[in-house]
């Protein structure tokens, strides 16, 4: 089966420093595949390459079969490839439900406020409910708690309609209540089709979540298999699970 997303041979340098080395694997569909590594190892970085954030110095990205050339977020969003941040990116002075519909690649905004078709509005309303965040809709986002904000943001991925969601560091800084939330939202998520690449510190999150788990070590892939069997490597623990 021809893999969702492959990223084969990248690199990316930024003056004398090598962010990703050759670094190459897949993310078949149907996964919640786990990407972790120690701090400086270049798991950001491979996403910023992989949604077309940086350029990549050289390397072959594919995306559902097809080699993405010249990758950039809008084209990938319209493909069904999206991602979020460390720190969530939403828009503080438009609204909730603002938010949302302006994440739709194809939305049009009016000079003060994004036009939200009814199309928009449902999908947004059902995102809101599902969420829990229907209480805030008409809130400034800027209103919104740093977990609340990472909701809202992992909720407008979906307005989209994705087939694969890059998730930065989901449940950074985040209390223990709305980690079990994000979790619950990746598995339901999950169990009605979507596929997940998830970068995460929180371990015992990663372990219970991910399936498979890839491991990077200096800008390469240095394991890749079930979390239980990565968990043992001695690659591994030598890098990072050790310290």
């Amino acid at each position: 089966m021809t893999p969702l997303l492959e990223v084969e041979e990248a690199r990316k340098r930024f003056g004398g420093v090598v962010a990703v080395d050759g670094c190459s694997f897949t993310v078949a569909a149907g996964t919640i595949t786990g990407l972790i590594g120690p701090n400086g190892s270049g798991k950001t970085t491979v996403f910023n390459l992989v949604t077309g954030y940086l350029p990549a110095d050289a390397g072959t990205i594919r995306f559902g079969g097809e080699t993405i050339r010249r990758p950039d977020p809008t084209t990938l969003a319209r493909k069904g490839l999206i991602r979020t941040f460390q720190q969530a990116r939403v828009f503080p002075n438009l609204t909730v439900v603002e938010n949302l519909a302006l994440a739709v690649p194809s939305s049009r905004a009016g000079s003060l406020r994004p036009r939200v078709t009814p199309q928009e509005r449902e999908h947004a309303e059902e995102l809101l409910d599902d969420f829990t965040l229907t209480q805030h809709k008409h809130s400034l986002a800027s209103e919104l708690s740093f977990g609340q904000r990472k909701l809202l943001e992992f909720a407008a991925t979906l307005m989209s309609r994705p087939r694969l969601v890059l998730l930065d560091e989901p449940a950074a800084g985040v209390n223990p209540v709305l980690v079990e939330r994000i979790e619950h939202h990746i598995r339901r998520l999950h169990g009605e089709g979507l596929t997940f690449l998830v970068v995460e510190h929180d371990m015992p999150f990663v372990m219970r979540l991910c399936e498979p788990v890839i491991v990077l070590d200096r800008g390469r892939t240095i394991a890749e298999g079930p979390a239980a069997d990565v968990q043992l490597d001695p690659r591994v623990l030598d890098a990072y699970l050790g310290d």
